[in-house]
């Protein structure tokens, strides 16, 4: 099921008009894949076997994969908070952990200035294909909601698509197939 998804990813990928087009409704060029995330080292494998395929230069789009998890890693990297980070959530907890990310991170529902969307904003170019996968690695401390809401706020002209470990249905996401979130996303369903 996985290798027939992907064989429509890939055909959608080329297509001119996955690249340029908004839905019917003028929504944004946003797509999730839902998967179970029992299948996420083949995913990996699979986003890997892409952007090999689709390497710079051989069509006139660009792959750019964003790892969650490695975009936020590289952050507490350069503020040296790797170590903070694990003292405060020794000392006081995952939860004070997650609300100092979150404010370091700018991650606040209204905030346009989401570290994490400026980091992918100001690597991408008018050709791009955005990828965002690592959804389930950085659970619970960046919620992908927070990604979601404010993504079409500095990335509205070219195509995203998020691999989600979980479900996608009729607009609203399920992490893991359990945690179930309340908001309701314009974005569209890979079958």
């Amino acid at each position: 099921m996985i290798d027939s998804r992907f064989d429509k990813l890939e055909q959608k990928l080329i297509s001119p008009d996955f690249r340029t087009s908004k839905g019917k409704a003028n929504e944004v060029n946003y797509h999730i894949f839902d998967y179970n995330a029992k299948d996420e080292l083949i995913i990996r494998d699979r986003i890997d076997d892409l952007l090999q395929k689709y390497k710079k230069g051989t069509y006139d789009f660009e792959l750019k994969v964003f790892d969650l998890y490695d975009i936020i890693m590289e952050m507490l990297e350069n503020k040296n908070f790797i170590d903070k980070c694990k003292n405060l959530e020794k000392s006081q907890g995952l939860d004070k952990i997650t609300t100092g990310l979150n404010q370091m991170l700018r991650m606040s529902e209204d905030n346009s200035n989401n570290l994490i969307l400026k980091h992918i904003k100001d690597n991408i170019d008018s050709n791009s294909i955005v990828i965002i996968k690592g959804v389930g690695k950085v659970f619970p401390f960046v919620r992908s909601h927070k990604i979601l809401n404010n993504l079409h706020q500095c990335i509205d002209t070219v195509p995203v698509i998020m691999f989600y470990p979980g479900k996608f249905d009729e607009g609203y996401l399920s992490l893991f197939g359990e945690i179930k979130d309340d908001n309701y996303y314009r974005a569209f369903g890979f079958e």
